[in-house]
């Protein structure tokens, strides 16, 4: 990070963790959409989830996908493979494509839980030792992925910590030498389990939002056990979230991460640095992802202002924090030598 008079200067962040919706909800979200809401909220490199529709557990499912993001997206996608429980033992084959694998541990949408130990061990010795296997465990979830990175030795990335247990329990994993890592969620930071109430159905996540205590757990380890935060960013329309018999879960959180993060550092609760660490240098490390030669950030940190200050780009056009005062607005954003990014405003640049 560099700063000059009142002005910063941040790299091109990463989040590591977001559903772009890409085949089968494209409604909701897609390449285009998704990462314009990115390079809006300051981030230059997205890696999107295979809970998709069909699920992406196949090499020809991933090919297509990944060739259709490289085409439609204005910022660097990589796409996850999934991993079913009729596709565990093509895992060696698949990882020639995917630069990691996503494990679902707990519900989730689709055919993608697995259950059983012997399965998941199976998982964990088919994967290879040189690429993440990241896991969404909630709960008791968390420390069977720990048990499984103790017995193979092998890197675990758990993602959307939510709990002051689980991350407690990482804490210690990590204290004994294993290799695990793991990242929480800005609504997990920043909104507590009383915002669900207030929120109704646009609170509802997955994991669910917790206790206040929980929240205080969360910081007490943001300099420290959590390695990344990544938003998440998982969009549904308003329809599907107010009007729906059964609205689905999941917030977007690509525009607003920053500002929040931004917003907590001017407050002191954490540093401009620890933001590059969390959003940049971590992720990158973890998974491996390329240089992006000549791409940073712009952003005034003592401006203030309510959030959002434009005109979301994310196609659902809402977000759980409308109407947040924020304080740290972003400039531009610069991506391999060109403006795509100028307060607010995002230019479509095709690669």
């Amino acid at each position: 990070m560099k700063t000059s008079n009142r002005l910063m200067k941040f790299p091109g962040l990463a989040d590591v963790h977001v559903h772009l919706r890409v085949p089968g909800g494209e409604h909701k979200e897609d390449y285009r959409t998704g990462s314009a809401a990115a390079l809006a909220g300051g981030f230059t490199t997205l890696m999107a989830m295979p809970n998709t529709n069909p699920a992406i557990t196949s090499a020809e499912g991933w090919q297509a996908a990944q060739m259709q993001a490289n085409h439609e997206s204005l910022c660097d996608v990589a796409l996850f493979m999934g991993v079913s429980m009729s596709s565990i033992e093509y895992l060696p084959e698949l990882s020639k494509f995917a630069p990691a694998l996503k494990l679902y541990m707990d519900l989730t949408f689709g055919d993608l839980r697995i259950e059983g130990m012997e399965n998941l061990e199976r998982i964990a010795e088919l994967w290879p030792r040189d690429k993440v296997l990241a896991l969404h465990a909630e709960g008791e979830s968390v420390r069977v992925g720990l048990k499984l990175a103790e017995k193979f030795q092998r890197r675990m990335h758990f993602c959307h910590i939510s709990r002051k247990d689980e991350i407690e329990w990482i804490a210690e994993a990590k204290g004994q030498g294993l290799p695990v890592t793991c990242e929480v969620t800005p609504h997990h930071l920043f909104l507590p389990e009383a915002d669900a109430v207030r929120l109704g159905s646009l609170g509802d996540m997955r994991p669910r939002l917790a206790s206040q205590s929980d929240v205080d757990a969360l910081w007490s380890h943001i300099n420290t056990t959590i390695d990344c935060v990544a938003s998440d960013h998982a969009p549904h329309t308003l329809a599907e979230k107010q009007t729906s018999q059964n609205p689905p879960p999941g917030v977007p959180g690509l525009e607003s991460t920053l500002p929040l993060l931004l917003t907590a550092a001017a407050e002191g609760r954490l540093s401009y640095d620890r933001i590059v660490t969390l959003l940049f240098t971590n992720p990158r490390r973890i998974y491996s992802l390329p240089e992006q030669p000549d791409t940073w950030l712009e952003i005034d940190p003592g401006e203030c202002y309510e959030f959002p200050d434009h005109d979301l780009y994310t196609k659902c056009a809402w977000s759980p924090f409308s109407g947040t005062h924020v304080k740290g607005r972003i400039l531009r954003v610069v991506l391999r030598g060109k403006e795509v990014v100028r307060n607010g405003v995002v230019h479509e640049i095709i690669r």
